[in-house]
């Protein structure tokens, strides 16, 4: 089977499973699945208003449930396949999981035509923008140091 074919089939199960969100009125219309030797070890749909939590998206929770599935936090291995490009949040998280490939089928152009826009965090992380929150930092500096000290200097850490 040809790599396309695969990919198709994959983004399939992605789109299937934002279409199942969007059904059950979870969320937005956003699907993802992880994906281990070509094979769907977890799905996630969006669920921001089904869970009133603003991180629910689909790759996160796609992330989360791989995670539990596999007893681990690094999905190196791994790919996920998305119905839209991640948002920074999103991108972030499939950092932090160390997925080996990201798919994805619309772009973030696409969702910004259908009300998501996430421009406005890209201007931010640019550095052509103020963020819309206050952003305080140095508080307590020294003894926020100190835990991480605590943590770098413990013989059984896990590093991550």
């Amino acid at each position: 089977m040809s790599r396309n074919v695969v990919d198709s089939r994959l983004m399939q199960a992605a789109i299937t499973e934002g279409a199942a969100g969007l059904a059950a009125g979870d969320g937005g219309p956003f699907g993802a699945v992880i994906v281990r030797e070509g094979r769907v070890v977890a799905r996630g749909h969006n669920q921001v208003i089904g869970l009133n939590d603003p991180t629910a998206h689909a790759e996160v929770q796609a992330i989360r449930a791989a995670c539990r599935a596999l007893n681990t936090f690094d999905l190196s291995g791994c790919e996920i396949y998305a119905t839209c490009e991640p948002c920074p949040m999103c991108f972030a998280a499939i950092h932090w999981a160390r997925l080996d490939r990201v798919h994805f089928g619309a772009s973030r152009q696409d969702a910004a035509a259908a009300g998501f826009d996430d421009e406005a965090i890209y201007e931010v992380l640019a550095g052509r923008r103020e963020p819309s929150f206050k952003v305080l930092p140095g508080v307590d500096a020294e003894a926020c140091r100190h835990l991480m000290r605590q943590w770098h200097t413990r013989d059984d850490r896990i590093p991550y």
